[in-house]
């Protein structure tokens, strides 16, 4: 005779793959195996879920005589994207909208996140904002700013 279980049968949060139960215990877990993976990046950029925002994973390095930030941010255009910069910091802001309104659809999963993101970083030297460039090519924003004199020769 065949067995069911009455729960496989049950709807489940298409949104979210584990629950935030099961997805807080899955990284206390994994804190464990790999105690200092932790410090790799900041909470929000590991748990998108938790957080319920977008928000961009960046990267900033000093590369010759510039600073350079990096910002992964997917399925944008180039003018829904904000950079504010001055002498000590940089600001990437915008706002992924939905791309379609969907009253009702049977997903099964959905991690897609929408909404407005805002993210400031201290840079590591003053720089020169008058003279900073930026691409963003497939889904990648690029700033690159000169240190100031005095920054660069420290």
């Amino acid at each position: 005779m065949l067995k069911r279980n009455p729960l496989s049968l049950a709807k489940t949060d298409p949104t979210s793959a584990l629950t935030p139960f099961e997805e807080i215990e899955r990284r206390f877990e994994d804190f464990f195996r790999r105690p200092f993976s932790m410090m790799e990046s900041p909470w929000w950029t590991r748990w998108p879920g938790l957080a319920g925002e977008v928000s961009p994973a960046m990267d900033i390095y000093e590369e010759g005589g510039d600073i350079v930030v990096k910002a992964e941010i997917p399925g944008m255009k180039k003018e829904e994207i904000h950079v504010d910069i001055n002498e000590k910091t940089v600001t990437v802001s915008g706002e992924k909208k939905k791309e379609e309104k969907v009253e009702r659809k049977d997903y099964v999963h959905l991690e897609r996140t929408y909404g407005s993101f805002a993210r400031t970083f201290a840079l590591p030297a003053e720089v020169q904002t008058d003279k900073a460039r930026a691409t963003f090519k497939d889904g990648i924003l690029e700033l690159r700013v000169p240190k100031t004199a005095e920054a660069a020769s420290r």
